[in-house]
C-alpha cells in the first residue's frame, strides 16, 4: 500500500478523520495513529496541496529539522530545504506511516454530531462520498483563498495569485502587487527571467518581515531601475492591455500583460461558521481548548494556521506540527473511556 487511497465501506466507522493532508494534517493523523486509533485524511488536492503550488524553485526560510513529522529525520544537503525536497520528505512520511489519504476528495459538509460525524465528499468527476468518524481534525491551511483586491478586471485570465514559474513571462510587462516575501521573490525571480517587472505596493517601501537576503535584493534592483516600483500606490482596475494604478502623482495607465496579485490569503471562516465554529474579534479567531484544540463544537478540533485566525503568520509548519500531540493526548482520554474533565474554551493557544 502506497499510502495514498484506500478503499473501505461508506458506513465503516473511524476513529478519527483529519481535514487536510498538508504537513499539519499529516502529522496529526500520524500522532492519532501511533496512539491507536484509525484514522482517515480528506484532501480536495494532493498530498501537501498548497505546498506543490508554491514556486517551482522555491526554497524553504528554515532548515530541515524544523520541517519533520512523526520522528522520521528530513535529510537535505542543503541548509535551507526546496519545495522538491519537502514535497519528497512528506511523501515518504505518509508511505511510512501507510496512511490512508483520500487524496483529491472535497468536503462539501459535515453532518452528525460528536462520536457520530458523516463527512459528505465529492471527488474529480462529482461523485459523492461519505465518510463516518467518531472525532474530526481540521487540518485546512488558508493558501487556497487569496485576499481580492476587489476591483474590475480581476478575474480577467491574466491576473493571478499564485506565482509558480517566470519562464513563461520573458518579455512581458509583469505588475507584482504586494510588499512582503511573496511578492518580492515573484519580483526578483520574473525579472531575472526576463520580464518587465513593475511592483505595486499600497505602503511607503516593502515591508520590514521580508527575509533579511531578500530585502536588500529587492530595494537594489528597484534603486537602479531594473524593477520599476509605485509605492503608496493601488491598482484601481485591470484591462486586457493595462492597469490603471492609483499613485501619489495621480492615476496612471501602464501598459501590463501580466498581473500577479500576491496579496495574501485567508483560511475558510465560511466553512467553520457553518459548522458552529465561534469566531471572536477583527482577526477572527476561532474559540479553541487551548490545552485540547477541541473547538466550541464537541468533537471537532483544530490544527494548525487554522488556530490563529486571520493572523496567518503566526502559525507554520515549524509550530503547527505540534499540534497532532496535544489532539491525540485527547483523543485518548476521549475515546478510550477515560473521562476529562470539562474545560471552558479558549482562544488561548500556544503558537511558539
Amino acid at each position: 500500500m502506497n499510502g495514498t487511497t484506500v478503499n473501505t465501506a461508506q458506513d465503516s466507522l473511524f476513529d478519527f478523520l483529519v481535514v487536510g493532508a498538508g504537513p499539519t494534517g499529516l502529522a496529526t493523523a500520524i500522532e492519532a495513529q501511533k496512539a491507536g486509533f484509525r484514522v482517515v485524511l480528506v484532501d480536495k488536492g494532493c498530498i501537501c496541496n498548497s505546498i506543490f503550488h508554491y514556486p517551482s524553485h522555491m526554497t524553504f526560510f528554515t532548515t530541515s529539522e524544523l520541517l519533520e513529522i512523526g520522528g522520521i529525520p528530513f535529510p537535505s544537503p542543503n541548509a535551507k530545504p526546496t519545495r522538491s525536497e519537502a514535497l519528497e520528505y512528506y511523501r515518504q512520511a505518509a508511505d511510512h506511516y501507510k496512511l490512508d489519504v483520500r487524496q483529491y476528495h472535497r468536503v462539501e459538509r459535515i453532518s452528525g454530531a460528536d462520536c457520530d460525524f458523516t463527512v459528505h465528499t465529492t471527488d474529480r468527476f462529482g461523485r459523492h462520498g461519505k465518510l463516518r468518524t467518531r472525532k474530526l481534525a481540521l487540518a485546512i491551511g488558508y493558501y487556497d483563498l487569496p485576499n481580492w483586491m476587489g476591483v474590475p478586471g480581476e478575474t480577467l485570465s491574466k491576473v493571478h495569485h499564485y506565482y509558480l514559474d517566470p519562464h513563461p513571462y520573458h518579455g512581458m510587462d509583469v505588475a507584482v502587487v504586494g510588499g512582503k516575501n511573496s511578492a518580492a521573490i515573484a519580483a526578483l525571480e520574473l525579472w531575472r527571467h526576463g520580464a518587465l517587472v513593475t511592483l505595486i505596493h499600497r505602503e511607503s517601501g516593502m515591508h520590514q518581515h521580508v527575509k533579511y537576503w531578500i530585502k536588500p535584493d529587492i530595494e537594489n534592483r528597484i534603486k537602479n531601475g531594473e524593477i520599476k516600483a509605485y509605492f503608496e500606490s493601488h491598482i484601481v482596475e485591470i484591462t486586457p492591455d493595462s492597469v490603471v494604478v492609483e499613485t501619489p502623482a495621480g492615476p496612471q495607465t501602464l501598459h501590463n500583460d501580466f498581473v500577479f496579485a500576491m496579496t495574501g490569503y485567508h483560511p475558510d471562516f465560511g466553512f467553520l461558521e457553518q459548522l458552529g465554529i465561534r469566531l471572536e474579534g477583527p482577526d477572527r479567531l476561532p474559540i479553541c481548548n487551548s490545552e485540547t484544540l477541541e473547538s466550541n463544537v464537541p468533537g471537532i478540533y483544530l490544527a494548525g494556521v487554522v488556530v490563529a485566525g486571520a493572523r496567518t503568520n503566526e502559525i507554520f509548519i515549524e509550530n503547527g506540527r505540534f499540534h497532532g500531540r496535544q489532539i491525540a493526548a485527547s483523543l485518548v482520554a476521549r475515546l478510550n473511556g477515560q473521562s476529562e474533565e470539562p474545560r471552558a474554551v479558549s482562544r488561548d493557544v500556544p503558537i511558539g
